[in-house]
């Protein structure tokens, strides 16, 4: 049995990829298109992304715009949006809808600081739940003999190296989009 490294990488890669969608989706005090992205609009029968009704764009730092391309779909993106807890408050304008961001205070700032750390504990314990996996097939590699302990330390020390630089790629995630939130 081989130990597959590029695996390993690609699973770790997965969780930061996870953690940067979640954090895409945490208002700050600018505006960002990938706020509204996780947005379902209920459309044609069926719920559809925001993106799938609509072009998203920042015409100015503190305002989002759709234009939605069907003019029966406007009241629906509106009435997603302001049901989707962000706390925006959409305004239609014949096919355009305009969301201003209000101001975040001290105290909002602070819980999204907090709601990003969670995203960043759960991506740190996804990556390690991959080093363990990895550190197990290793193990248990060497205890049936496909390995000798030279190359399973050497696959240890890669796995390792791979998990701590994923972890400190996870805290400079964190540490840029706290300091986003806490920017006034």
């Amino acid at each position: 049995m081989s130990i597959d490294l590029d695996d390993i990488e690609r699973r770790m890669e997965g969780a930061v990829a996870t953690l940067k969608t979640d954090l895409g989706g945490l208002r700050t005090g600018r505006a960002s298109a990938s706020l509204l992205e996780p947005i379902m609009v209920e459309a044609y029968g069926q719920q559809m992304p925001i993106a799938q009704v609509g072009t998203i764009s920042v015409p100015e730092p503190r305002m989002l715009s759709v234009q939605v391309w069907d003019k029966g779909q406007v009241a629906l993106v509106e009435k997603a949006i302001r049901e989707s807890g962000l706390g925006l408050n959409p305004m239609a304008d014949g096919q355009l809808v305009r969301i201003p961001l209000p101001e975040l205070n001290e105290e909002r700032r602070e819980e999204l600081v907090k709601v990003a750390g969670r995203y960043a504990e759960q991506a740190r314990v996804a990556v390690r739940n991959v080093r363990r996996d990895g550190m197990d097939q290793i193990k248990k590699s060497e205890k049936d003999g496909d390995m000798s302990q030279d190359d399973a330390k050497l696959f240890s020390d890669e796995v390792q190296e791979t998990t701590d630089r994923y972890v400190k790629l996870i805290d400079e995630t964190l540490e840029v989009k706290e300091g986003e939130i806490r920017q006034v």
